[in-house]
């Protein structure tokens, strides 16, 4: 079937249901926060995940918005080209990450996804397709987009930015004890000529920056899709070589290092689990599993522990990282925590609500485990401490998981008026909740 006539039929559903809240059926999500589930009509998007055109000279892709980004990079190696920023999970959609925060390894070059996006076709509420580029009619609407959740609609059909590869990359791995000499170097290697850069904390005085670099030649490639675990890769080896499509996916085995939570990196576990499970799409079933049967949330009752998941992406200006890496060592002692530069990619508008200075680099500060103590705490007492000192540092942080916020706190970060302004021109009948009821009230 074609877009258009996927397109047709998508809207004569949602104008044939009537009045009421509406969703989307998906088999996917990569929202880490428990919705209360609501009476509410399901849209099947399902069937909108094909890669239309890739245009090799004009370097640019475009792209239907349930699209997950394996099927994408995939489609975009052959061409010799990969999207600009590829999101570390290959269960994530192109359209989740517009209407979330994508980010990666390319971040520090090209911000972050919704930046490398050159026009969205998008479903509104009522029924309305419209088409949002950065000089049209509908240009509040494709700055507004990114961070909305779905809020102010679906993007059906996306074009994004796309940038050559060769058939390799070549990592090198530099290890730091001093946490104010790792952030610095950081900010150096971003006006380098690296391709990729991003790094871990696995310890107070144990950091390390990886740099990778596009190669047409490699003496080996190193296969971190099975038995070999890639982060601990980054303190044994100082150069690495990966084909660029293991590159793309080198987190992607492992959940970065959440694989542990589920004894997938003890060796025998892992045979036992094959190839094929060794993925984050398998991962996301068993943590959704658990979630709906509290298995481990029980299993630490009878222990005495009182547990609280903290699973956050925050980004912090450059000069702000070493406070906040000391006090997220101190207050809540995650570890490891992935380390991602970002550098804001587009100077010619500021997204609505996600706003970051175009002339500022960002340390994204990614940290995704259970904070465990024998003493009892207020629910969220964790959370609410980052979502406290992100916004004491000039950071800001993702909705995808829990928030804590109170509506003014909240209102105050991600612009109430102009979301306002937004949600009466593209919701006015409120057919979809508002930011805050979905991201912090979880409804």
């Amino acid at each position: 079937m074609s877009y258009v006539e996927k397109k047709r039929r998508l809207i004569a559903e949602l104008q044939a249901g009537g009045a009421g809240p509406i969703g989307l059926a998906k088999d996917t999500s990569n929202l880490f926060r428990d919705r209360k589930e609501t009476p509410k009509r399901k849209l099947d998007v399902r069937h909108f995940n094909e890669v239309l055109t890739v245009n090799e000279q004009e370097r640019w892709v475009e792209v239907e918005g349930m699209t997950p980004y394996v099927t994408l990079v995939d489609a975009m190696l052959e061409h010799g080209l990969m999207p600009a920023v590829v999101p570390q999970l290959k269960s994530i959609t192109i359209g989740g990450a517009a209407a979330g925060v994508g980010i990666e390894a390319t971040s520090f070059r090209y911000g972050l996804v919704h930046e490398t996006l050159q026009e969205l076709e998008i479903l509104l509420p009522d029924g309305r397709v419209v088409l949002a580029t950065p000089d049209n009619e509908y240009r509040d609407l494709f700055y507004g987009f990114p961070n909305s959740y779905g809020t102010l609609g679906y993007a059906l059909k996306l074009k994004a930015l796309a940038v050559p590869v060769k058939p390799c990359v070549q990592v090198t791995h530099t290890r730091y004890s001093d946490a104010a000499k790792f952030f610095s170097d950081i900010d150096v290697r971003c006006r380098g000529d690296a391709d990729f850069l991003d790094g871990v904390v696995f310890g107070p005085n144990d950091m390390v920056i990886s740099e990778g670099r596009f190669v047409d030649h490699a003496p080996y490639t190193s296969d971190y899709t099975y038995e070999n675990i890639y982060y601990r890769s980054l303190r044994e080896r100082e150069t690495d070589y990966l084909t660029t499509r293991d590159y793309i996916w080198r987190w992607d085995t492992d959940w970065f290092w959440c694989s542990k939570n589920l004894g997938a990196q003890n060796p025998l576990i892992r045979r036992l689990l094959g190839r094929e499970r060794l993925n984050s799409v398998f991962y996301t079933k068993v943590m959704r599993w658990n979630s709906k049967w509290g298995v481990t949330e029980k299993i630490e009752n009878l222990l005495g522990l009182h547990r609280e998941s903290v699973i956050q992406d925050v980004d912090i200006p450059i000069q702000n990282a070493p406070e906040f890496l000391y006090f997220f060592q101190r207050e809540i002692g995650i570890l490891p925590i992935w380390i991602c530069p970002i550098r804001p990619y587009r100077a010619d508008g500021q997204f609505t609500l996600f706003p970051m200075n175009p002339g500022q680099l960002y340390v994204n500060f990614g940290f995704w485990d259970v904070v465990r103590r024998k003493q009892a705490f207020p629910p969220g007492h964790h959370n609410q401490l980052i979502e406290k000192k992100v916004a004491e540092l000039g950071g800001i942080k993702s909705l995808y998981s829990d928030s804590y916020y109170d509506p003014e706190a909240f209102w105050s970060i991600y612009n109430r008026p102009a979301y306002e302004a937004l949600k009466q021109k593209y919701d006015s009948g409120h057919a979809a909740k508002d930011l805050y009821q979905k991201c912090v009230l979880k409804q």
